[in-house]
């Protein structure tokens, strides 16, 4: 008689390297590369906490969708797709700092949807100068 399967070791050492390695399949953008990538047609989505957002402020016009939703909301053929999930349409990532916004878009990749992050999150944005307003959207909504 046999037991149960033992799982199998990590893939990686650290969360460094989990980072590196989906980094790797990302052209990610610098903060005025995403603002004209947004321009161009590809959307934004804040995949932040609501805390977050109310102590740190938005980007206008992104679609809020927080990270344990992310994939159900944006993968077009899900049943709890986003109105804004369409085939093809590119997303871009945004969190505090650009980590975990890598990791969310190595994993929309990784279901066929369209995805990149902005390199420093939105702290990088902001400091660019870009657009802000205040935070609190609620999730599934567009920031104003």
């Amino acid at each position: 008689m046999t037991g149960p399967a033992s799982p199998p070791g990590p893939i990686f050492s650290s969360v460094d390297d989990l980072l590196s390695d989906a980094r790797s399949r990302l052209v990610r953008l610098d903060p005025a590369g995403a603002a004209a990538a947004i321009h161009d047609g590809a959307r934004l989505v804040d995949i932040r906490p609501q805390w977050q957002r109310i102590q740190e402020g938005e980007i206008p016009g992104a679609l809020v969708v927080e990270r344990n939703h992310l994939e159900w909301r944006l993968h077009p053929n899900s049943t709890a797709k986003a109105e804004a999930a369409r085939p093809g349409q590119r997303w871009i990532v945004v969190c505090s700092e650009g980590y975990t916004s890598s990791l969310a878009a190595d994993a929309l990749n990784s279901i066929g949807v369209p995805a990149t992050d902005i390199v420093g999150g939105f702290h990088a944005w902001s400091a660019a100068g870009l657009p802000t307003a205040p935070g609190g959207t609620r999730p599934d909504e567009f920031t104003h």
